[in-house]
């Protein structure tokens, strides 16, 4: 049975959704809200759906038995534990709130209301991504050493002029990291595990009327006692693919985008030349790197149709609430330690 899904929001990646459950195995699109009708008729005309004036229209339809949340990244606490409390499964663009608190408040949610959360961390669905991970658990890489994401892209400052929630704390959450970088944290902690110790420093060097950081340094501990650092900016023309670097005792990889492009380890397999020689080239996009739209929605694909197996297999998504939090409080620890210029302990 194909399960019905309503977007809340009709917003740039609103439209990746769409496709994204156009394309999905299981799913359909039943409809969009927003609260403006220039907005969701437009888009309900797109993409040949229906158009809901407002949110409490769409959880009353029993059409929707899912709702995917893309408004702007403070404003989803709301939209989600409306949608739980109706009983709808709920998968959550990210970040999945701007605090930790108030992703506490999305799953708590959830989890009383017994629906499914997701949140959209597609980079964890790409083949490299998975290669990188399968070695870092199997232990091809010995003891880890290093663990390092670098995101330097490009915003205009048309971009962040373009809407007046982007580069706001209240809706934005932040600047390079939260809203930018938040997918190479999240593939960071995923690969590493969980950070131990956070010393950051930011500041907004180039971008005018915004709130803010563009530019953004950490150093981390791991729990494992590996070392790390992050880099994010959105002021590095004209913008580089985002890149993650692991290093260890037997072994260094270097994932760019979707592409792998260092695959060395002191223990060779059958396989490891066959990766290195599919793995380079495999990004056809831009990555979002300097064009926010210049993005693949076969990522978000792979999101819905884990989403919709995970409700019929009766298991929780493999990219759940919990699993969506950690980036954000990865992040919000970072802020903290630029605030006060203080060593943040995690956990």
């Amino acid at each position: 049975m194909s399960i019905g899904i309503g977007i809340v929001g009709c917003g740039m990646i609103a439209n990746f959704h769409a496709r994204a459950i156009a394309d999905a195995a299981g799913a359909h699109l039943v409809g969009a809200c927003s609260r403006r009708k220039e907005e969701y008729e437009p888009f309900a005309a797109e993409h040949n759906c229906r158009g809901f004036a407002s949110l409490e229209e769409m959880l009353a339809d029993p059409e929707v038995q899912a709702v995917s949340i893309c408004t702007p990244s403070g404003l989803h606490l709301d939209p989600a534990v409306a949608a739980a409390q109706a009983g709808k499964h709920v998968i959550v663009e990210k970040p999945l709130e701007i605090t930790t608190e108030r992703c506490d408040q999305i799953i708590q949610a959830c989890d009383e209301a017994g629906v499914q959360l997701s949140v959209a961390f597609q980079s964890r669905f790409h083949e490299s991504s998975r290669l990188m991970k399968e070695a870092v658990d199997t232990g091809r890489f010995g003891k880890v050493t290093m663990g390092d994401a670098y995101v330097k892209w490009y915003r205009s400052q048309a971009y962040y002029d373009s809407g007046e929630w982007r580069g706001t704390w209240k809706l934005d959450g932040g600047g390079a990291l939260m809203n930018q970088a938040i997918h190479s944290v999240d593939l960071l902690v995923w690969l590493m595990g969980p950070v131990k110790q956070i010393s950051a420093m930011t500041s907004t060097l180039t971008h005018e009327r915004i709130e803010v950081e563009d530019v953004a340094v950490a150093t981390l501990q791991f729990e494992s006692g590996a070392l790390g650092v992050i880099e994010a900016t959105t002021t590095a023309y004209p913008g580089a693919l985002k890149r993650i670097e692991i290093s260890g005792s037997e072994g260094s990889a270097i994932l760019e985008e979707e592409d792998i492009k260092a695959w060395e380890f002191a223990n060779e397999t059958p396989a490891d030349e066959k990766i290195r020689a599919e793995m380079i080239g495999k990004t056809d996009t831009g990555g979002g790197a300097s064009d926010p739209s210049a993005i693949s929605h076969d990522g978000h694909t792979k999101i819905f149709e884990e989403t919709i197996n995970a409700i019929n297999e009766g298991r929780p998504s493999l990219i759940n609430g919990h699993e969506g939090r950690r980036s954000v409080e990865v992040i919000c620890a970072i802020y903290e330690s630029a605030k006060t210029g203080k060593i943040v302990t995690l956990g």
